[in-house]
This record gives C-alpha cells, sequence and structure tokens, in this order.
C-alpha cells in the first residue's frame, strides 16, 4: 500500500515529512485537509487509534482564534466536530501507511516506518 500524508501544503513540518519522504525515494500520496477536508469517519479512527489530544493542534492560529466556549470543556466529541468543520485545527502530518497512522514529523521515527 501506498502510504498517504494527510496536510495542508504550506506548513513547514509538511514540507519536512514532504522532503524526507522524497529524499528516501518513497512514493506517497498527498492529502490536503484544506481543500480535499478529512472524512469524518476517518477522523473517527484517527482519534480511535491516536486520541483526539495527539490529534487537535492547540498551537496553531486556528485554535486561538476559536471563540472560548470553543476551548473550553474540550473532550472527543467537541475535538471531533471542531476538527472536522475546520481540518486546519488537525495536527500535521497524520501519515497512513496501512496499519498504522502516526501524527507528526521526526526523521527518526519515519526511519523505523520505512
Amino acid at each position: 500500500m501506498q502510504p498517504t500524508i494527510f496536510g495542508i501544503p504550506n506548513c513547514a513540518t509538511m514540507k519536512r515529512a514532504r522532503d524526507w519522504l522524497d529524499s528516501h525515494q518513497i512514493e506517497y500520496r498527498f492529502h490536503d485537509y484544506r481543500k480535499d477536508g478529512v472524512p469524518k469517519q476517518a477522523l473517527e479512527g484517527w482519534v480511535k487509534e491516536l486520541g483526539w489530544e495527539a490529534l487537535l493542534n492547540r498551537n496553531g492560529t486556528t485554535f486561538r482564534k476559536l471563540p472560548d466556549s470553543d476551548k473550553t470543556g474540550l473532550n472527543a466529541g467537541k475535538a471531533l466536530v471542531l476538527m472536522c468543520a475546520q481540518p486546519s485545527l488537525i495536527r500535521r502530518p497524520v501519515l497512513d501507511i496501512g496499519p498504522r497512522r502516526v501524527v507528526g514529523f521526526a526523521p527518526q521515527l519515519y526511519a523505523t516506518l520505512f
């Protein structure tokens, strides 16, 4: 199975992850959160597998711009609704290698996966 990397093209972390994959001649499919969204069913699976806390990007501009009412009382259900409505709230990249998904980029982690 060809890996899929989910994210947005202008993110610095995404650029590093894609550069790493390219430099190691690993073919992958790129899925743009902003253009293509993320299917709710896929996001629900990610939340079950990885946890909503690992997926929700609380450091980004999108999260900071949320009303306080959206930021308080966060739980899996509320985070899922927010991430479905605004995919840029999903931490990136999410790398899907078939039997497993990983969030974020670290060269050492990618080296162990491929």
